[in-house]
């Protein structure tokens, strides 16, 4: 089965997102902050009247947080009824992706921040693609609360 992804950079890496969890691709705008959020909560905006929690994605894998500015996207994405802002160095295309080509990601070593959040691995051209979980990735009850 084909799958199509969003791909985008963070701290250098590429990352994928399954399309039909993303509604829009936002330009960057600041967040106004909130108190008493997890640290990779960047803060919320305005989505034409809805409060969008923003979350810092490099934050929330484990890395140093983004210092945002307006060469950064937001990616919006929609995982049941809970909408999410994502912070992303640049977005750079669109994939096709046979699912058998998807490999399941290495073992979880101690410590690491980033395998606990993927849904696999996948060689597209000539990069290393690593397809996000965007359940995994939510945490439902932390990222909504910033809602």
């Amino acid at each position: 089965m084909l799958r199509e992804l969003i791909t985008f950079e963070v701290e250098g890496q590429v990352f994928g997102l399954d399309i039909m969890a993303i509604r829009e691709i936002r330009a960057w705008s600041p967040t106004t902050r909130l108190p008493r959020v997890p640290s990779y909560v960047a803060g919320v905006v305005n989505l034409r009247g809805t409060v969008l929690p923003v979350v810092d994605l490099a934050a929330r894998l484990g890395w140093r947080a983004t210092e945002a500015t307006p060469r950064h996207a937001i990616i919006v994405t929609q995982q049941g009824a809970q909408i999410s802002g994502w912070i992303v160095d640049s977005v750079s295309d669109i994939v096709t992706l046979d699912s058998d080509a998807l490999q399941p990601p290495p073992p979880s070593a101690s410590g690491d921040t980033v395998v606990p959040f993927l849904e696999g691995l996948a060689a597209i051209e000539d990069r290393m693609v690593m397809v996000l979980n965007l359940a995994a990735l939510s945490d439902g009850a932390q990222v909504a609360e910033a809602a």
